[in-house]
């Protein structure tokens, strides 16, 4: 059973992140750009307690910024490449952040986390090619690289480990997925049942977003797009962890059937009722068990 905290916060998201579902597609893609126009991308670090103190931040281009976070006060052993998640339409959050510099310091790792260009004015063409190309040449690194990404950066996360394996660089040594957003084209049959119960995303909207990123229809289905749909043989070894209260967790729950059918090794850990990437939320046991559970796995 979930959590009181996890309760309330299952009422208050919602109301602080002003969900709620579009009025029509015209309207929503002038809205979102409208707030791109007027976004500060600079990295959002006020929920990460010491960061000032504790992380040295360099950003690079490839061809759209990325910023490496090392640690000042212990060596870097490995790197964790963070793609966030977002809905493809929206930015770097203060909790991406705070989750990617905690997890980092209980592994050890420094942080790359690419500030990708965004839906609707740019498609996943845009920086799919340089995000395979970083994460290859950051996995070569001493201790090697992890691949972790939550929501629509879940996806991403993916779908640039068999962008790696496509193009025969070096392997990431374990991926980590929240609740990752899988399958754009919205082929499970369960998606549009859960939609009343998930208070947080919305159909509409995840179908909208999913057409931008896509850019064309017809890439709805490629696997840099909905990698849960593609050839899953020969990848990291992962994790993924999602609630059942969320939208995106028949995509998640068909990734883990066509992972074993693959012989790829997933695990894949489910919790009853529990929101959309709820293992980024902060006040909650249940964010807790999961940093636990993906600390133990990268150990």
């Amino acid at each position: 059973m979930p959590s009181v905290q996890h309760h309330l916060m299952a009422t208050l998201l919602p109301v602080l992140r002003r969900s709620r579902e579009l009025d029509d597609e015209p309207s929503e893609r002038a809205r979102v750009e409208a707030w791109h126009r007027r976004m500060d991308r600079s990295l959002p670090t006020r929920f990460a307690p010491g960061f000032a103190k504790r992380w040295d931040v360099e950003q690079r281009d490839l061809g759209f910024p990325s910023y490496v976070l090392t640690p000042r006060r212990r060596p870097a052993t490995r790197t964790i490449h963070y793609l966030h998640g977002g809905g493809y339409m929206a930015p770097i959050d203060p909790f991406h952040v705070r989750y990617a510099t905690r997890l980092a310091d209980a592994v050890g790792a420094r942080i790359v986390m690419p500030d990708y260009p965004l839906a609707p004015e740019h498609t996943w063409r845009d920086s799919f090619d340089a995000l395979v190309a970083d994460a290859g040449r950051w996995a070569e690194e001493p201790g090697g690289s992890i691949l972790v990404g939550d929501s629509a950066g879940g996806g991403l996360a993916l779908a640039v480990a068999m962008g790696m394996r496509e193009r025969g660089l070096t392997p990431a040594t374990h991926l980590v997925m929240h609740a990752p957003w899988v399958d754009l084209t919205t082929s499970t049959p369960e998606t549009a049942a859960l939609d009343a119960y998930d208070p947080w995303l919305f159909l509409g909207k995840i179908e909208a977003y999913a057409r931008w990123w896509a850019g064309d229809p017809d890439d709805l289905a490629r696997p840099e797009v909905s990698p849960g749909l593609g050839d899953l043989s020969g990848l990291p070894r992962a994790i993924q962890l999602y609630g059942t209260r969320d939208l995106l967790s028949p995509g998640c729950r068909m990734l883990a059937r066509r992972a074993a059918e693959a012989g790829w090794d997933l695990t894949s850990v489910e919790e009853p009722d529990l929101l959309h990437v709820y293992g980024l939320l902060p006040f909650i046991p249940e964010a807790r068990r999961a940093f636990g559970q993906v600390a133990d796995f990268l150990r």
